[in-house]
This record gives C-alpha cells, structure tokens and sequence, in this order.
C-alpha cells in the first residue's frame, strides 16, 4: 500500500509541525484564543510554507507507515520547540508565584483568563505585563521567524535527533527556574531585609504582636517592590529572546 508523496504529504507534513508547535507554544496556544481563529491562522501559514520550502523527497511514492513516521516525527519536532518557548515563559509567572509565597498568598487562587487554569493572583499580573510588552516588541514575529528558520536548517522531512532535542528541552527547564530565581532575587532582598527588621523590633519591643505586623507589611511590601520592577522587565523581555535562539533546535 503506498502514499502518493509530492505536494500532498509536504503540505501535511508542514501541517503537522505547525500544528503540533501551536499547540503549546505561548500566547498562540493559550485557550483565550478562539479555535476557529488557532485552525484558521494554522492553515494559512500552513499554505505560505508550503508554497517557500522544499520538500527533499525524491521517491514519489512511500509506504503508508513510513509517511506516517514521517508525520510522527515532524509532530515531535513542532511540539519539542513549542515546548522549550512554554519552559522559557513559564519563569515570569514561576518568579510571581516565590513572591506570593513571600508575601504569604500562597492560599490565593483564580482563574487565569490566559490558559484557563488555576493560577494565582500576583504571578498571572506579572505573566499578562510579561506578554504585552513581549508583543508590543514584536515577539509574535519572532515565532513565525522560529518557524522559517526551522524550515531552513531542517526541512519537511527532516528533524533533529532526539538526543538534541531533549538537551534543549532539559537546559530550557533548567533555564526556567534560574531565570525565575534571577527576576525575584531583587524582591527576595527586600523580605530579608524585612525578616531582620523585624527580628530586631521582636527583640527590643517583645509585647508587639510580630505575627499580626508582618502579614500587612509583607503584601505592602511585595506590591511595592513588584510596582518598582515591573518598567525593567522590558529588559528580561530581551533576555527572553536571547534565550530562545540559544535553547531552539534551529
């Protein structure tokens, strides 16, 4: 039984790495953005892609299991980079969530409007700030640029090893937490100046209630400090974007 190759399976196959990199890639993936508008924007950029990027296939006919390999792997691939870009952005709302626990909203709970999942309060503020100057510096562009440059250095066909492929997604993870670290370390300075201040009120005036003090002096504090940072974000947007051209199997 064989598969008619050509067009028809280059044009499946490009389908297949857009699709699977939409669909955990932020921003694109989230479950804010209507389906209509994830399948209609898939297939267009599916068509342009089709039309600029060869297809190194010489046979033109395949047996049904290889073309479907074929397809298996361009999935691993698109998912592999989407998911090394969800790793990436998942630091901002990583560093919120150490700030809540330092603020002692850690109980705190809403619904994100992003992705439709519990998340809380003080990290899904920081993620949405994190986006919008991540799209008003054209950071979309920079995912259709991942896409095009993914093309050049590994057509339809064509992937990286896996082997390459789990390292990026590894050193994006770890990248993660240190970058989350990094964005809080400035407000995790604060609180520790905080803890001895009060250490030292706790020792010299011992009838004050430092439990009942520190709770409303924690959240000032932490809303203050966020307040202060949040203009030099734009430079971690940078960073950001360094990072994807190091991390992406491009």
């Amino acid at each position: 039984m064989t598969f008619m190759t050509g067009q028809f399976l280059g044009f499946f196959m490009i389908l297949t790495r857009i699709s699977a990199f939409f669909l955990v890639v932020p921003v694109f993936g989230w479950t804010s953005i209507p389906v209509r508008i994830k399948i209609s924007m898939t297939l267009l950029l599916t068509i342009f892609f089709s039309m600029i990027t060869p297809v190194p296939i010489k046979d033109q006919h395949l047996p049904v299991l290889e073309a479907i390999l074929m397809m298996v792997n361009e999935a691993t691939y698109g998912f592999a980079m989407g998911l090394i870009l969800a790793l990436l952005f998942a630091a901002v709302k990583f560093s919120g969530r150490i700030v809540e626990r330092e603020m002692g909203l850690a109980m705190a709970s809403i619904l994100d409007p992003l992705t439709g999942e519990d998340a809380q309060p003080l990290g899904s503020l920081i993620e949405m700030m994190f986006t919008l100057l991540f799209l008003s510096a054209n950071g979309h562009h920079l995912f259709l640029l991942i896409l095009s440059k993914s093309y050049e250095t590994f057509p339809a066909g064509t992937i990286p090893s896996v082997t390459i492929l789990l390292d990026g997604i590894v050193r994006a993870g770890s990248t993660m937490l240190i970058a989350g670290l990094k964005l809080a370390a400035p407000i995790l300075a604060a609180f520790l100046v905080l803890l001895v201040v009060l250490a030292i009120l706790a020792r010299m005036v011992q009838e004050m209630n430092i439990l009942f003090i520190s709770l409303p002096l924690r959240v000032a504090l932490g809303l203050f400090m966020v307040v202060v940072f949040l203009p030099l974000m734009s430079t971690f947007v940078s960073e950001i974007a360094d990072l994807m051209g190091q991390l992406l199997p491009i």
